[in-house]
């Protein structure tokens, strides 16, 4: 049952829009954005959420936006207080501090497909790694992973993870800036994953350049339908062929989270 449904009879006729329906969990966890007009009611919302989802034991309200190099947003308990847990996804297990480090369970079905396609003995670069949630099932399927993630928080977890799914031989975590990854590494990947933090664009230029001839790039970012038609009509422009661009998740009424499914043909990257 939608929360909105569940609380007709507690909250006010009036604030009923206000009611958010969507949420986040991972783990144990659950994240809820509610307007400062619900903010007498959040216990209830809370309490709510919690009775149709036996398996939650913290709810937090999230009181700022993903924000800075770290991407990570404030929160405020209601119910609860840790922002640690140990999240499942398709047989994987990470640990995650949502409080210090960047993720969201909404890339589920993207991370899935992107390590689907995976040969083995590929070279793979993923910048922006955080935790892991793209480096270890592309991992698990055999290729070799560079993963290059600039938060000490961020990387501690994933060093974590790459060892409770047994990866070792596998992942290359380098602590650095993604805007410099070029000079730090000085490789051609066979394919390399951007999943591009908000505001960061600048850097598929330099990444772009990493990937070999005919290797593929699957480059995460937000705009609108619009902006999107006229970024892929620059990658076609710039020695990209798009071979796939879909909608991978709403972030705001105008602003949605696309993919860019790429092969490069080895011309430069463009300012996309």
């Amino acid at each position: 049952m939608l929360l909105s449904q569940s609380l007709k009879e507690v909250i006010p006729e009036d604030l009923h829009p206000l009611i958010p329906d969507r949420f986040e969990v991972i783990g144990e966890i659950a994240i809820l954005s509610i307007p400062d007009d619900l903010s007498r009611y959040q216990q209830v919302i809370a309490e709510s959420l919690m009775a149709q989802r036996r398996s939650i034991t913290t709810v937090l309200r999230r009181i700022s936006k993903r924000n800075g190099p770290c991407r990570v947003a404030e929160y405020e308990p209601i119910i609860g207080t840790t922002t640690i847990t140990t999240y499942k996804e398709s047989g994987f297990r990470y640990r995650v501090n949502i409080s210090h480090a960047f993720f969201t369970s909404r890339l589920t079905g993207e991370r899935q497909r992107i390590s689907a396609m995976i040969q083995p003995e590929e070279l793979v670069l993923i910048p922006f790694a955080g935790v892991g949630p793209f480096a270890i099932p592309v991992a698990a399927r055999g290729a070799q992973v560079i993963a290059v993630e600039i938060n000490p928080d961020a990387c501690l977890l994933l060093k974590e993870n790459i060892r409770l799914n047994r990866l070792e031989d596998r992942v290359m975590l380098i602590r650095g800036d993604a805007l410099t990854a070029e000079i730090m590494l000085k490789i051609k990947a066979d394919r390399v994953i951007i999943p591009t933090p908000y505001g960061f664009d600048k850097a598929f230029k330099t990444l772009s350049q990493m990937v070999k001839p005919g290797g593929f790039i699957h480059y995460y970012t937000f705009d609108n339908q619009n902006g999107v038609q006229e970024r892929a009509r620059n990658f076609r422009n710039s020695g990209f062929l798009v071979e796939r661009l879909h909608r991978c998740g709403n972030v705001a009424p105008s602003v949605s989270r696309w993919v860019f499914d790429l092969i490069s043909e080895g011309r430069p990257g463009s300012d996309n």
